[in-house]
């Protein structure tokens, strides 16, 4: 059940981190928030860290739309994939008694 739970537990707080990400981009972007305040760029720069290792290789697929960015969707998309097959093989384990 452990082993399960962390990755639930870690793609959830994922799934979440792209969410932030992506709202402070726009946020930035659009001039509401100032990164010359030292605690939004804090906040910017460790959730651009967190969540661009993933984002960058989907960008980088993806055709240019311009000045729009659907990365964030595709991938908090693929996280949700991966929720669901991990609650998948989970509950396949338990229910062939393998895993209790």
């Amino acid at each position: 059940m452990p082993l399960f739970f962390l990755l639930q537990a870690g793609l959830t707080l994922f799934f979440w981190a792209i969410l932030i990400a992506s709202i402070l981009s726009l946020l930035t972007g659009f001039g509401v928030l100032d990164t010359r305040n030292r605690l939004v760029w804090s906040l910017c720069d460790f959730f651009y860290r967190v969540t661009e290792p993933v984002m960058r290789p989907v960008r980088n697929r993806m055709p240019n739309l311009g000045s729009v960015d659907i990365s964030p969707l595709i991938v908090l998309l693929l996280v949700q994939a991966c929720m669901l097959l991990v609650s998948a093989v989970q509950g396949y384990l338990i229910r062939g008694g393998l895993y209790f």
